[in-house]
């Protein structure tokens, strides 16, 4: 079967509505636009990142179910690609199953891992996947109760959130209730429950980026990976990524097994970002995201396709490819300031060297730990390539005016 792109503003346009607008979607706005796409940005505050690149923009709490399902009708997209979790879902099952359109990569995958509960579960209960173990809890004294039957220390994260927010390590009993009360302040959305994990004695975490797209003579979904990224995260959220991680050849086959039966039980196409904690040929699901990731930013330099182009030419039944060209590392950029109307200098110092790149967000708003651009190296190893990109993120200053 022939794909088909109309052209953008137009009665034959192809339309793209993104639920989430951060630097991520950013990325994708602009791989889809490639591709003759009419993009619709919303996200709850104007001007986000792929706002500023996307045909259209729309402001809007993606939580309440009227406003969504006016945005939705409004628009009358073709797609609907969630970018983060706080997002009323039931609408987009409602909208799936009345076949109004299509979301990515499935209604059934956004609203299981919308919270960590519904994922966890899935993992570890219906599909039999190896994971830390965990309980979860939705009030201060099971929570008390779960911590001491998990043992310390621990990891307590709200249900729903991302980037490290309302997270912490909990190393015994005297920290019990200040981690509860920073999940309870912390998540995108405040539902009360937290999840209590085990930590886990491991070499190091990767994220394998998991394609589901369609053949181009068959019409089949396939599943294709890219090569595993390894990572350093500070409080959950992560500092620096790299590709590729080097493991052994049965841990690797371990996890594409683990995320290949992930993402077939989530359904759909587009990328996945799959969560795993490695020590030596022993891997453990840790999560997935039905989309980019922030630790695959570090493909825009090492991919002949990028994250955000696989996921647009994937959601839009195209062909894929995911090979990498070169080693490659990811540093973070952060604000380090509360304030708006923010300057950044030092880009020519930063992009001194051949091999490095930036991304500069356009965020309005800058917190210490928001994450405002990204540096990018390539090297011949990825010691290498970290210690590029983290002198090019160290270059650029940000400044109040």
């Amino acid at each position: 079967m022939s794909v088909t792109i109309g052209t953008p503003l137009q009665s034959s346009a192809y339309k793209v509505l993104l639920l989430g607008s951060g630097e991520l979607g950013k990325e994708v706005v602009i791989s889809l636009q490639r591709l003759g796409v009419e993009v619709h940005a919303a996200d709850r505050y104007d001007h986000a990142p792929a706002m500023q690149v996307a045909h259209f923009s729309h402001t809007l709490n993606m939580a309440d179910p009227e406003a969504l399902k006016a945005l939705i009708s409004q628009v009358k997209p073709h797609l609907i690609v969630p970018e983060i979790e706080a997002i009323a879902t039931q609408v987009l099952v409602e909208i799936e199953e009345q076949k109004i359109a299509t979301v990515i990569p499935s209604a059934k995958a956004v609203n299981l891992t919308m919270n960590r509960e519904g994922i966890r579960r899935l993992a570890a209960e219906e599909l039999g996947l190896p994971t830390s173990a965990y309980r979860f809890s939705n009030t201060l004294e099971a929570f008390r109760a779960a911590c001491d039957d998990i043992g310390y220390p621990n990891f307590v994260k709200p249900v729903m959130s991302s980037s490290g927010k309302g997270q912490s390590r909990v190393k015994s009993f005297d920290e019990v209730d200040a981690a509860w009360e920073y999940a309870q302040t912390g998540g995108r959305v405040n539902q009360g429950t937290v999840i209590v994990e085990s930590q886990i004695d491991f070499d190091f975490e990767i994220t394998l980026l998991t394609v589901r797209a369609k053949n181009a003579e068959t019409g089949e979904i396939e599943t294709s990976f890219c090569d595993p990224i390894g990572h350093r995260q500070d409080s959950g959220d992560y500092v620096e990524s790299w590709q590729p991680q080097l493991m052994t050849a049965l841990a690797l086959e371990e996890a594409k097994r683990i995320a290949n039966k992930v993402t077939i039980a989530l359904g759909g196409c587009g990328i996945f970002g799959v969560e795993l904690f490695v020590k030596g040929d022993k891997v453990w699901f840790s999560e997935v995201s039905p989309r980019p990731h922030d630790t695959g930013l570090v493909t825009l330099a090492s991919q002949f396709q990028s994250e955000f182009e696989l996921h647009a030419r994937a959601i839009l039944g195209l062909p894929v490819n995911t090979a990498r060209h070169s080693t490659a590392a990811s540093a973070v950029i952060y604000a380090g300031v509360d304030d708006t109307n923010l300057s950044f200098t030092g880009l020519n110092l930063a992009l001194a060297n051949p091999d490095t790149d930036l991304r500069l967000f356009g965020k309005p708003e800058g917190f210490k730990r928001r994450r405002m651009g990204v540096a990018t190296a390539r090297a011949e190893t990825t010691d290498h390539a970290r210690e590029l990109a983290q002198h090019a993120a160290q270059q650029v200053s940000v400044q109040q005016n």
